[in-house]
């Protein structure tokens, strides 16, 4: 598989901060934060399939008008999978009629130009040679992370989460984790409000780090725009065994 970075973000500000997105291959999202928005229209009438994270605006805001725009172009309708309760808040919150129409009944519910997939922490979804499974993660609200499984190699992105054992026990049973990309919001410093928020520091990174027992290539997501120097000076000092680097808007990964 070949996940192409559209935006890796804690925020906007700038040409180079776009909010969390990733394209695997040419029709698979996770994530459909404001990077997805640079696509040009027939990269964005490919995706089929979007995985979603957790419910928060970085991360789903460019769903509406992704739909929006290709929902015309398509034979069938663009796929959303996330658990019941992120499910529920996108339709509660989002594709109400009132912050958006609601694309499961346009044009109409036989022949929606959008449809809702539930998934379960620990489902997977079988897509020709390729293998998206839910694990678990902590957040403000309910959130999960995934693995996407090439079948020669595995990539876990973690969302947005706090310390989890779930999380971390779910890491290590991927036997051919080729990478981990994992956010960290906050510099120490602000350790509390990544507490409060259940995200990230440097300090709580490099002990879900510590537990880890494969060797995967780290990338850190999800850095606040004016943090990201620090927030990365702080995880090189801490050292360790796994030596993370910063994720980039553009950036491709094979596995």
């Amino acid at each position: 598989m070949k996940l192409k970075v559209l935006g890796c973000s804690g925020g906007i500000g700038g040409a180079g901060a776009r909010t969390t997105a990733f394209l695997a291959d040419n029709d698979i999202l996770i994530d459909c934060g404001t990077g997805v928005g640079d696509l040009e229209l027939d990269a964005l009438a490919s995706i089929d399939h979007i995985f979603i994270t957790h419910s928060h605006l970085d991360h789903i805001a460019s769903i509406p008008l992704l739909v929006d725009a290709v929902g015309e172009m398509r034979g069938v309708p663009l796929t959303v999978y996330a658990t019941p309760e992120i499910l529920r808040i996108l339709r509660a919150h989002v594709f109400n009629w009132l912050i958006w129409p609601d694309f499961t009944a346009i044009p109409d519910r036989r022949r929606p130009f959008l449809r809702m997939q539930p998934l379960h922490v620990g489902e997977s979804v079988r897509l020709g040679t390729r293998t998206v499974t839910v694990l678990p993660a902590v957040h403000s609200v309910p959130a999960v992370a995934y693995c996407l499984d090439s079948g020669g190699g595995q990539l876990v992105f973690s969302g947005d989460t706090a310390y989890s054992p779930e999380f971390i026990a779910a890491i290590n049973r991927c036997a051919s984790l080729r990478h981990l990309i994992i956010e960290t919001a906050f510099p120490d410093e602000q350790q509390g409000l990544a507490l409060a928020s259940r995200h990230l520091c440097p300090n709580i990174l490099a002990a879900i780090l510590g537990e880890i027992v494969s060797s995967p290539e780290v990338y850190i997501s999800h850095l606040k725009p004016g943090h990201g120097e620090r927030i990365m000076a702080q995880i090189d000092a801490a050292g360790g065994r796994l030596r993370p680097k910063a994720l980039r808007q553009g950036q491709i990964i094979e596995f």
